[in-house]
């Protein structure tokens, strides 16, 4: 190639860059891209926060009978112990 032509394709290749910038191309890039991005963030941490609620509310739940048969045993063991005491062989 020759060094005319190739300065023409420099050339060419300047103006169409300047061309895009004057456009607003280059500058709305980065929001949009930056929008996207958050916005894909945001819908996985919803899907994520769903899914952690859904399995937390099961684990509490399960917690909470747990501690309620706690109780209830160690109501039954005190009323055995009460008896016993009372009225079990002296």
């Amino acid at each position: 190639m020759s060094s005319t032509s190739r300065a023409w394709m420099v050339a060419t290749s300047i103006a169409a860059v300047e061309a895009l910038k004057d456009q607003g191309f280059c500058r709305w890039n980065y929001p949009i891209r930056a929008l996207h991005q958050q916005a894909k963030n945001s819908l996985r941490s919803a899907s994520q926060a769903k899914k952690l609620s859904s399995s937390s509310s099961a684990l509490v739940s399960t917690m909470v009978m747990r501690s309620e048969d706690k109780a209830k045993q160690s109501e039954e063991s005190l009323r055995k112990v009460m008896y016993l005491s009372c009225w079990g062989p002296n």
